[in-house]
């Protein structure tokens, strides 16, 4: 229910997430909702306001482009281009406002979502520069990517994902479609310390139960070691299998690359 006097926008976002333990506000702990909340009490003082993500990002995961939802009480933002200065000069170097829409009381962040593009950065082989760490992961074993990009292709379409999460309940929409999963190498970020030859997932979706991409990253690199087969990526997507994947790949090589609203 609108509440009176409410007023409804959405702000779009990036943030390096490698030094946060995710989105959602924990106690003791860095999280970019209880950064964003701290700024927004310093830079809207007296102000009543709530906000929403579009959803939880993990610790470590950054984001290229994303959003949440402020809701603001009695008054709207007067000049969207003055909340988005003042705000970005209050925030942190590694959080970044990038734009600011107004919405209605009918316009819900997360039921809303149309789409969610992921992309998970890695490299293989020899140790990564240090400064590569926030940006994207490394395997210092020898991997098949021929054999990883075959099975990237099988995670497209709408499966049985119930072995690529954590902590199922009764009420977890296990059966997901993803529109798009390849694996290509990485032209999305570049700098003079990265490795020679990188690569990156790209896999797209409505929506993502908690840790599904890192899982499904997690079961390529068993696949590209030899610990886990084609076959096993198949039956894993069935729902009768009981295999466990045993390897949550690291936060830092995923970010959010791409939110899209109905």
């Amino acid at each position: 229910m609108a509440v009176q006097n409410q007023y409804y926008f959405i702000v779009y976002l990036q943030f390096l997430g490698f030094r946060y333990s995710g989105w959602q506000k924990q106690p003791g702990q860095k999280t970019i909702e209880s950064m964003l909340s701290k700024t927004l009490k310093f830079v809207l003082p007296d102000r009543k306001f709530k906000i929403l993500g579009t959803g939880r990002t993990d610790a470590k995961v950054s984001a290229l482009h994303t959003a949440f939802e402020l809701f603001l009480e009695d008054k709207p933002l007067e000049n969207h281009s003055e909340f988005l200065k003042i705000f970005n000069k209050n925030l942190p170097p590694d959080i970044r406002a990038v734009g600011v829409v107004e919405t209605n009381a009918e316009f819900n962040i997360i039921k809303h979502s149309k789409l969610k593009e992921y992309i998970y950065l890695f490299s293989f082989g020899e140790k990564n520069h240090p400064f590569c760490a926030p940006f994207m992961a490394n395997f210092q074993e020898e991997l098949d990517i021929n054999l990883m990009k075959v099975g990237a292709l099988m995670f497209a379409g709408t499966h049985n994902f119930s072995c690529y999460t954590a902590r199922i309940k009764n009420n977890t929409k296990v059966v997901r479609t993803v529109t798009t999963c390849l694996l290509k190498e990485n032209t999305l970020l570049t700098a003079n310390f990265f490795p020679e030859k990188s690569f990156a997932l790209h896999i797209e979706g409505q929506g993502f139960m908690r840790y599904q991409v890192r899982m499904i990253m997690g079961a390529l690199i068993l696949l590209g070691k030899g610990e886990l087969t084609l076959d096993d990526i198949k039956n894993s997507l069935l729902g009768t299998s009981e295999l466990k994947v045993a390897y949550v790949a690291p936060g830092s090589g995923l970010l959010l690359n791409k939110t899209e609203f109905v």
